[in-house]
């Protein structure tokens, strides 16, 4: 804790310069999402933008974390768990990218067993259609 005025005056500095940059990048956040100079990748909202957004979230939260929640002073312990945390949710984020990316869809041609065909409703492939006259 700060025990001089000196010190407040310092904290006080650094807790409106972080508060700033949270707000820099909100709006860099939103920029990434909505302006189009800054739309990377395809055209419009894409994962790539969102990759971006992430990112920008995630330095925030380690700012937060860091300078508002006083964990810049803690025991290494803490960084683990932090990184173990970061590093759980990216691997998550690329678990669900990497299943967009099966090649395996519905109605395959090379293997099916007519369960999946498109061209008819799933009632009348199981046999469960409607009335025969």
């Amino acid at each position: 804790m700060a025990d001089s005025i000196e010190e407040v005056k310092k904290a006080k500095k650094l807790y409106m310069f972080i508060g700033t940059l949270l707000f820099f990048f909100t709006v860099i956040t939103v920029m990434v999402a909505t302006v189009e100079w800054l739309d990377f990748g395809d055209h419009g909202f894409d994962g790539v933008d969102a990759t971006i957004g992430l990112c920008i979230a995630a330095f925030k939260a380690s700012l937060v974390m860091l300078i508002f929640m006083h964990l810049n002073h803690e025991r290494p312990l803490i960084y683990f768990v932090y990184i173990l945390g970061l590093v759980m949710a990216f691997f998550c984020m690329w678990l669900i990218g990497w299943s967009k990316s099966d090649p395996i869809q519905f109605g395959n041609e090379t293997y099916s067993d007519g369960f999946y065909d498109l061209s008819k409703p799933a009632t009348e492939v199981h046999g469960h259609g409607a009335k025969e006259n």
